[in-house]
């Protein structure tokens, strides 16, 4: 059991916040995060899920956890997972010391920190244009251009990160969404400098979000939450 809290990586069997697990998982450790992922993954909808949707009645747990049938009308739930993007948005010409991402960073974070913009896909919405939607949401960045890179198993509490690309046609950030308390675009100069100071602070590198960060950097950047 792993519950929230702030707990220095040092000490011997402490207890550490479940997202701040992520962060002891390293390139030698690639084999464990999925079994982590999905251990996290059944728990959490276990513990979510205890009643059938379609007559309330109580269920039970089949088939090692992954299968819940109920014991009133026999329909069986299994776990469900939301898909989720998560994306990188650019700016000037590609490539050139000019060109900028953009970031943002939620009120509660601690000061420093930002991150990739991210959100969930509604219905009847493309992948795509949820990526155009949530940025214009959070940001008034409007995108045009968006383009696949990868994915990610996110079980906090039940997604599938899917992370893109994408390229501003109008740059201006206009905060309207209490999400973000502020974005700024970063060119690949202010992103190192800033980051090797400590005055930015970037994601982990077992994130898809930091995967984003540093295929448009170019190679590893330091320090991370």
């Amino acid at each position: 059991m792993i519950v929230p809290g702030e707990v220095a990586a040092e000490e011997p069997g402490a207890w550490v916040p479940l997202r701040g697990l992520l962060s002891f998982l390293d390139a030698a450790e690639e084999g464990i995060a999925p079994l982590l992922f999905h251990a996290m993954g059944i728990a959490e909808w276990q513990w979510a899920t205890r009643h059938c949707p379609r007559c309330g009645g109580s269920l039970e747990s089949r088939a090692a956890g992954h299968e819940l049938r109920c014991t009133e009308c026999g329909k069986t739930q299994f776990p469900r997972t939301d898909p989720a993007v998560i994306m990188l948005i650019t700016d000037g010409p590609s490539g050139t010391p000019e060109e900028r991402c953009l970031l943002g960073r939620h009120p509660m974070w601690p000061a420093g920190r930002f991150s990739t913009l991210a959100g969930f896909c509604e219905p009847g919405e493309t992948l795509e244009d949820t990526v155009r939607r949530e940025v214009q949401e959070e940001t008034g960045v409007v995108v045009g251009q968006v383009d696949y890179f990868g994915n990610q198993p996110w079980p906090l509490p039940a997604s599938l990160m899917l992370g893109f690309t994408g390229r501003a046609v109008r740059a201006e950030i206009v905060l309207e969404d209490d999400d973000v308390e502020d974005a700024r675009w970063f060119s690949r100069a202010e992103m190192a400098e800033q980051a090797r100071s400590g005055e930015l602070v970037l994601p982990g590198g077992v994130s898809i979000s930091r995967s984003l960060v540093e295929h448009w950097y170019g190679e590893a950047l330091p320090g991370s939450w």
